[in-house]
């Protein structure tokens, strides 16, 4: 059992408190969020660390939901970052449901938040598609577009085997490339 997954056994139990688990994920995330976003365009107006935070308060901030273990906890990142940068994109002036974007190639290296907002938006909505269609292959995509997560990390977390996690990882990939392909 890692240590964010003992962190929240604990806090399950009463025995620590949103703090410990702050402090064992923010560094982390923060850094995930930061080597992503470094190559994001001039003048953006979303930061790493506030994209961090946002996703912290967004998880609950200090009164903390249920986590069963770091794949969950994770998972939910994933999901508020996406909701953020979503979010985020929308804010911006972007066209919903990504009418005139360009397909985004789903790369190992590149965060969401990369992306212009159209593409963004884009994304969001065949990724809604993808989780009725294949809800492992629409995790796997979040920890490793939205977290930043390495493939061996994403399995872990998602208890697969890392050669099952590349499948499923190409798998949606082309799924979400085809969609994106039938909206431009």
């Amino acid at each position: 059992m890692d240590d964010v997954t003992q962190i929240l056994s604990k806090l399950e139990r009463g025995e620590s408190s949103s703090e410990d688990l702050l402090t064992a994920v923010y560094e982390e995330l923060r850094n995930l969020a930061r080597a992503k976003m470094s190559r994001e365009r001039p003048g953006h107006t979303l930061q790493a660390t506030a994209l961090v935070h946002e996703a912290w308060m967004s998880l609950g901030g200090d009164s903390q939901s249920h986590w069963e273990n770091r794949r969950h906890f994770f998972g939910a990142a994933a999901e508020a970052m996406r909701r953020i940068l979503v979010d985020h994109a929308r804010k911006q002036g972007a066209r919903k449901r990504g009418g005139g974007a360009a397909a985004v190639e789903l790369v190992e290296s590149m965060i969401e938040a990369n992306a212009p907002p159209d593409e963004i938006l884009a994304l969001h909505e065949v990724l809604r598609e993808l989780e009725l269609e294949d809800p492992q292959a629409a995790e796997l995509v979040k920890l490793r577009y939205f977290i930043g997560l390495t493939m061996q990390e994403a399995a872990d977390a998602l208890g697969l085997k890392k050669r099952t996690a590349e499948g499923l990882w190409e798998y949606g990939r082309a799924w979400l490339r085809r969609r994106l392909r039938e909206l431009s």
